[in-house]
């Protein structure tokens, strides 16, 4: 099925979670943000929310640093 992922079409098998996406594009689902159609996914849910055809998701990584002086 095509979903849109940070606004590029992509093509994820039927029966996807935002968790195996997440995993399958290698990242780290504790470290990132996932928006579904304008809806922030809880992460507690990522491995229950199911993808749909046409889905748009938004994936932001939190990055890490120190203070800026």
């Amino acid at each position: 099925m095509k979903i849109t992922l940070n606004g590029e079409s992509r093509t994820v098998d039927d029966g996807s979670t935002v968790n195996s996406l997440l995993l399958g594009l290698g990242l780290d689902p504790r470290k990132v943000a996932v928006e579904r159609n304008r809806e922030i996914v809880p992460k507690s849910q990522y491995a229950e929310v199911a993808l749909a055809e046409g889905d748009v998701l938004e994936i932001v990584h939190f990055i890490g640093g120190g203070s800026h002086d």
